[in-house]
């Protein structure tokens, strides 16, 4: 009988050390997957007004209406700090998007291709329009401009401009304004003279393709130049060289009288208007939460437009005129036949 206890106790004392064993692995193997689990989500903190402190693109989808993610409109695209990080996941950027496609997202973000860096969130639409028209944040008619031919206008609060032909909208996109310290004038002017390549006359090292001057004597106008993605000029109004390029075919310049100290016809008309919110969170990141944000209604534009559209009248009217007795003297004008040929010079 003793032998058969002195066994049973061998028996169970085996038994519990093969289950303490057992219960010690399996706490080790719950305790290296949580460690693991930790590990893998462990990224990089971003700037504090990211949407995300994620490392990797993320779509926010809780941050849109879900009315509007069934037609599909801005997502979260989220940059680390950490440089090489970046530089992955604009790799994997540029893979999914297209030259058109990318110029397209930075544009909405106020960026060009070198500043890209500049931001932490990219506010991406789920479907690309390179022309940006489908995301536009200005009407796409205002009757208030239906008389008047041509017209742009640069709104502060959004850092965007609008081109008007008729009261129908032609063209939007993005511009970097003036800074706090030196900020754009406001208000109603009209576009003076034009220049493909013009030096600033703040720094001989600035040039400027493709300058619209639209005050003569403060030397602001629109030309190409950095979008940083906020307000950052010596009160002029950056564009994209593509946005340059067509202004400056598209616009109107002004028509001196003869020997250009005074002006006898002026440009087209341009409007400046509204308040950037200095400090505050970009306007275009509000699109993640709506998709309206940046929107400015007919009512709010006819309103601002509405006093200054009888003075935009009167001088495009003047200019018709202006611009057809110069063409009607040119046609008229004979010229003018020398006695003696002129003797061309050669090398």
């Amino acid at each position: 009988m003793k032998n058969i206890s002195v066994k049973k106790s061998f028996f169970y004392v085996c038994l519990c050390a093969f289950s303490l064993v057992s219960c010690k692995k399996e706490i080790e193997k719950i305790s290296d997957t949580f460690k693991d689990t930790v590990s893998s989500s462990e990224v990089p903190e971003v700037e504090k007004d990211s949407i995300k402190k994620d490392s990797v693109p993320v779509v926010k989808k809780e941050s849109v209406p879900p009315v509007m993610q069934e037609n599909g409109f801005y997502n979260a695209f989220v940059l680390p700090k950490d440089k090489k990080m970046r530089d992955s996941i604009y790799a994997e950027f540029s893979k999914k998007y297209s030259v058109e496609e990318r110029t397209a997202i930075l544009a909405l973000n106020r960026l060009d291709s070198k500043s890209k860096w500049n931001a932490d969130t990219l506010v991406v639409p789920a479907k690309i329009d390179t022309t940006l028209m489908a995301y536009s944040p200005f009407p796409m008619q205002l009757d208030v401009l239906s008389g008047v031919k041509k017209f742009v206008i640069f709104s502060y609060p959004i850092q965007a401009f609008a081109v008007y032909s008729n009261g129908s909208l032609v063209k939007w996109g993005p511009t970097s304004m003036g800074k706090k310290a030196a900020q754009t004038t406001r208000g109603l002017t009209f576009a003076n003279w034009k220049k493909k390549l013009a030096i600033s006359t703040v720094s001989s090292e600035w040039k400027l393709p493709y300058n619209f001057n639209i005050h003569n004597i403060g030397g602001i106008g629109w030309h190409e130049y950095t979008l940083p993605g906020y307000p950052a000029s010596h009160s002029c109004l950056r564009l994209l060289r593509k946005d340059a390029q067509w202004l400056y075919s598209y616009a109107d310049t002004w028509i001196l009288n003869p020997g250009g100290a005074t002006t006898k016809a002026r440009g087209t008309a341009v409007m400046v208007f509204g308040d950037y919110k200095w400090g505050g969170r970009k306007p275009w990141r509000k699109l993640l939460d709506d998709p309206n944000a940046n929107n400015i209604s007919v009512e709010e534009l006819t309103k601002l437009l509405e006093p200054d559209v009888p003075k935009m009248l009167k001088e495009q009217s003047n200019r018709e005129k202006v611009a057809d007795s110069i063409k009607a003297a040119k046609a008229s004008a004979v010229p003018v036949q020398n006695e003696k040929p002129v003797e061309s010079l050669s090398n």
